[in-house]
């Protein structure tokens, strides 16, 4: 394409590269901390109903044990610990009697927990469960808030891939990380859970746009050899921010103070990100070329390429980019990518594969405490395979190309899921292992949607798509907890649910074309030429 050659012109690799990518992978190592942080600040300690004769020091007997206490105030649980959600109405002094049994109660002698709970602490001081009693009756509310802050994202998905296509990738990136700043630091001072949920709603809305302009930013200043590397770089990125997730949670068991860890340094990247240059192929896309033109001359300026900023003149730019031009003088909107139908099907397509990916991606992730008893381990272990996975990419998709990739990697991770199925719960260990095994496959799976769906667009309907697309796969994020819901009335429903409909949405990919070693198409003739 004729931007890749401008491109090469003022340096394709150098300073400039350098300094963006870095730049750009700094907010994305704490992007992972953003999404997973309710799998810690929303942990759900072990609990008991509070009872004056346990709680209440004036009424505790000085010579009976804690566990004749508990026998007498706390009837039995399912797991033969005390129950969670109960509480007798009277001491049943009679089970301390030598002929008791547990079965010497009825129902009729309990009640809920009419005066609140008591937690453990020992390992969380603090939780948003604890805090706002989201336990028993409310325990549903919990993924409820999980669904917020995916709905969060799923609105700002949509929205910001239309501004970012009208104002700009790089005013974009600043205000979301100034807006996930602010929004993610305010959550601390939340009064009641309600007021938590709407601020991480709208800190979610600026996760979206980071997520978006930081990849578009860097796929559209990178010419095609080295597109897949830096998407790979971009995807450890986020790995490595789950591996940080799980060492910072480890370390900071109040959610507060991990709320601020995750929040404060967004305020350091707003300020870093002003330096970033503006993509030139969009400015030269929406019609101006002047523009444009700077921006390719800061880069020459940067990566040394003194003659670029001789050689390179408006007019140079203007007989290389004559169809480019010529294509903006025709405004694109979203309905295009309906209208047209090479792209309705790319769009439809996608669209189905990504939600069916997140949803299962989503109802695994963020549901740690059923996979295993030690999640701040379990966090970094799935960060680790998960950067594994990502750093082979490339070197898979280099023998196998997007589309079969892609496919084979989300439907073994539907397998793993339902794999876990058969598992009994006692076998922790396998079942450890079928669930890293499905989170590195979702890994490489991801991995390989964020680089196929930039090369399936072009450049000026490119973040439109790329917002519809976001907007598919958030919608999966919303329904993945949701569906964890049900778990209670209808227990399989959810691991079959993240199962089987990764796998099934690989039919869709017979839509789609192969884009391997194809530069980024800028108009929808380069596409027709494909």
């Amino acid at each position: 394409m004729a931007f890749t050659e401008l491109l090469e012109l003022v340096g394709s690799t150098g300073v400039f590269q350098t300094l963006q990518i870095f730049t750009l992978l700094l907010p994305s190592v704490l992007i992972p901390s953003q999404l997973l942080l309710e799998n810690f600040s929303a942990a759900m300690p072990d609990h008991r109903c509070w009872t004056p004769l346990l709680d209440n020091s004036s009424e505790v007997p000085v010579n009976l044990s804690l566990k004749a206490l508990l026998t007498v105030s706390i009837p039995p649980g399912p797991h033969q610990g005390p129950h969670q959600c109960l509480r007798f109405r009277h001491p049943q002094w009679q089970l301390l009697g030598p002929n008791a049994t547990t079965t010497n109660w009825s129902k009729a002698a309990t009640e809920p927990c009419v005066d609140g709970w008591v937690y453990d602490h020992s390992t969380f001081t603090s939780t948003i469960v604890s805090q706002w009693n989201l336990v028993c009756q409310y325990e549903h509310l919990k993924p409820l808030g999980q669904s917020i802050y995916m709905s969060g994202i799923l609105l700002g998905s949509t929205l910001w891939g239309l501004l970012s296509d009208r104002f700009g990738r790089t005013p974009t990136l600043s205000w979301c990380c100034l807006q996930v700043a602010v929004t993610g630091t305010s959550t601390i001072f939340a009064p009641n859970f309600f007021v938590y949920c709407g601020l991480r709603f709208l800190s979610a809305f600026g996760v979206a746009g980071i997520i978006m302009t930081s990849t578009i930013l860097m796929v559209e200043w990178t010419t095609t050899p080295r597109r897949m590397v830096a998407m790979t770089i971009l995807g450890c990125s986020y790995s490595t921010g789950q591996i940080v997730m799980g060492g910072l949670a480890f370390a900071l068991r109040d959610w507060r103070i991990l709320q601020l860890s995750v929040s404060v340094p967004f305020f350091a990247f707003f300020l870093v990100s002003w330096w970033l240059p503006e993509s030139a192929r969009w400015l030269i896309i929406v019609g101006k070329p002047d523009k444009g033109l700077q921006e390719l001359k800061k880069v020459a300026r940067i990566n040394g390429h003194k003659e670029a900023k001789k050689t390179l003149t408006i007019e140079v730019l203007m007989s290389n980019m004559q169809e480019e031009l010529a294509s903006a003088k025709t405004r694109q909107s979203m309905l295009d990518l309906f209208r047209l139908p090479l792209l309705r099907w790319r769009t439809l397509a996608l669209f189905m594969v990504i939600f069916s990916i997140t949803l299962s991606y989503y109802g695994l992730v963020l549901d740690l405490q059923n996979l295993g008893s030690d999640i701040f381990l379990l966090q970094v272990l799935f960060g680790a395979v998960d950067l594994v996975g990502r750093a082979t990419t490339p070197l898979l998709l280099k023998f196998f190309g997007r589309r079969v990739t892609l496919a084979s990697t989300s439907s073994l991770a539907g397998i793993s899921i339902l794999a876990n199925v058969l598992v009994p719960q006692d076998l922790q260990t396998l079942r450890l292992v079928f669930a890293v095994l499905g989170k590195g496959c979702f890994g490489i799976s991801l991995t390989c949607f964020m680089l196929y769906r930039t090369e399936l667009f072009p450049t000026s309907l490119r973040m439109t798509a790329d917002g519809v697309l976001q907007s598919a796969a958030r919608l999966g994020a919303v329904m993945g907890p949701l569906i964890r819901m049900t778990r209670q009335a209808l227990p399989l429903l959810p691991p079959l649910a993240y199962g089987i409909i990764p796998i099934v949405s690989n039919l869709f990919l017979l839509l789609l074309p192969e884009t391997q070693g194809l530069p980024l198409p800028d108009t929808l003739h380069n596409l027709e030429s494909q």
